[in-house]
């Protein structure tokens, strides 16, 4: 029993001690300055042009042309899909440790673990 009470008393030593050190915070500093707490917005990043931002970007990824030797990035792909039968588009098997991916018209053949561009067939799909 003696030792329930000495743990009893250790742990609540340990957490008023803890609750007293934090000083509580009411939108002051040390200084006593006010600060406005920022709440957190889930829209960051939004552009206020709504749409138009959002077409504007997508243009900019369908632009974009690979090269060989490049690191592909699906975000800068458009219409980005994995070709998971590419005969069906007149495309050999990918290599091991390839894999064809489609971004916009063409058909783009990267290194699964490196993301390396390793061919880029333009206008291949239609």
């Amino acid at each position: 029993m003696k030792k329930f009470a000495l743990v009893a008393a250790a742990l609540a030593t340990v957490f008023s001690t803890s609750a007293m050190a934090a000083p509580a915070y009411n939108g002051q500093d040390d200084r006593g300055s006010q600060h406005r707490v920022e709440q957190r917005n889930d829209d960051r990043g939004r552009d206020d042009r709504g749409q138009e931002a959002r077409n504007d970007r997508n243009q900019q990824t369908s632009s974009h042309h690979w090269k060989k030797g490049e690191r592909f990035d699906s975000r800068q792909a458009s219409n980005y899909r994995v070709i998971s039968q590419p005969k069906a588009y007149g495309l050999k098997a990918a290599p091991s440790g390839h894999r064809w991916v489609q971004s916009g018209n063409d058909a783009v053949l990267i290194g699964i673990t490196s993301g390396i561009v390793a061919s880029v067939l333009a206008n291949v799909i239609r």
